[in-house]
């Protein structure tokens, strides 16, 4: 099984309209907004547990093994 450190968060800012959803759910509180899109805060606090992923209306973000295929 993988872990956090085999997995990398993918952000598609051109999908991403703003809503703030995924920044709400994240339990680390590692994502915030900056100019209407979701950004990551600090790579190292993100657990990878795809709650953000979960959420987004849009798509705009997900959790993907370092290898290439999205979880």
């Amino acid at each position: 099984m993988a872990g956090p450190k085999d997995k990398q968060l993918i952000i598609n800012e051109a999908w991403c309209k703003g809503c703030g959803i995924c920044v709400s759910f994240c339990p680390k509180n590692c994502l915030e907004m900056v100019g209407g899109k979701v950004r990551l805060k600090q790579d190292g606090d993100c657990i990878m547990c795809a709650l953000c992923e979960q959420r987004c209306p849009d798509f705009a973000i997900f959790v993907e093994d370092k290898k290439g295929e999205a979880k």
